[in-house]
Order: C-alpha cells, then sequence, then structure tokens
C-alpha cells in the first residue's frame, strides 16, 4: 500500500504526481500486465538477450 503523507498548504496535484511517480517506481502495474500471460523461460531469457544486445550497440555508438 502506498501512503503519500501531504503536508499542510501543499498543492494536491504536486501531491498526485508524487504518488504516481511511487506507483511507477514499485512497478505494480508492470508486474500485474505480465501475469496476464506465460512466457516461456526461454522466450524471456532471449528477450533479455535482445535487450542487452541493443542497450550495447547504443552505448558503442555513444562512444565512438
Amino acid at each position: 500500500m502506498i501512503i503519500i503523507p501531504v503536508k499542510e498548504g501543499e498543492n494536491i496535484d504536486r501531491a498526485l504526481k508524487r504518488y504516481k511517480r511511487k506507483f511507477e517506481k514499485m512497478g505494480t502495474m508492470r508486474t500485474l500486465r505480465s501475469g496476464q500471460r506465460f512466457i516461456k523461460p526461454s522466450v524471456k531469457r532471449r528477450e533479455q538477450k535482445l535487450k542487452a544486445i541493443y542497450v550495447q550497440q547504443l552505448r558503442q555508438a555513444e562512444q565512438g
């Protein structure tokens, strides 16, 4: 459960923004969405590997 203390005289929009940021960091929606369908472990590993290759290529292009 997320608890956001609202300070005296604080704007409600600012508190909502803090709530949304905290909610995103927790990854609640990501875990719910990933649980909706089964993904084989081999497919998960393949996706992780492809993502790692992509990120590595981006970093190499940034350096060179």
